[in-house]
């Protein structure tokens, strides 16, 4: 949440709801949606840290604002984040960890847990091609979104169909 809230802010001064709107709109209804508090906690953090500054802004009639503006400190790590390539691919992964226990432990059975997972990944590949159609036509980040996690599930729905041949193949 850290460097996607100094992006937003490398365009000009804002305060807490602003960027979760920002964040929201940008990134659409396939994202977890940021919690406002998460939010203000973050950059509080961030203003301690000096990557951002906090100015009091006074309304009429309602209580002062808080907006914060992108230090040069918090601009060059904003640069630096989007020069970094970022790891990939996921070794540590939780279901294979199962997947490799399973025998060890006699407590669960291999295909079982490959077909459990395998629905699973269905079901949020349908949820996703939901949102996809609900999702506003014109707000091509968030389809890149959708788009790039239903990739990433037909990867992992083909990786479980090989995980699943290659246990056959040791019966």
């Amino acid at each position: 949440m850290r460097l996607p809230l100094l992006a937003l802010l490398a365009r000009g001064p804002a305060h807490g709801y602003e960027l979760k709107q920002d964040l929201e709109q940008l990134l659409g209804s396939a994202y977890p949606q940021p919690n406002v508090g998460q939010i203000y906690v973050t950059l509080g953090r961030l203003e301690r840290s000096g990557l951002i500054e906090g100015e009091e802004v006074e309304q009429a009639g309602r209580p002062n604002k808080k907006t914060y503006r992108l230090t040069d400190t918090g601009r060059e790590a904003v640069r630096d984040w989007f020069q970094k390539p970022e790891d990939e691919p996921r070794v540590r992964d939780e279901f294979f960890m199962k997947l490799a226990l399973a025998p060890q432990t006699g407590l669960a059975d291999q295909v079982a847990l490959i077909n459990k997972q395998r629905r699973q990944y269905l079901n949020t590949m349908r949820n996703l091609s939901k949102l996809a159609a609900a999702e506003d036509r014109d707000n091509r980040i968030a389809h890149l979104l959708i788009e790039g996690a239903m990739l990433h599930l037909q990867a992992d729905l083909d990786w479980l169909e090989r995980c699943q041949e290659e246990l056959e193949e040791l019966e």
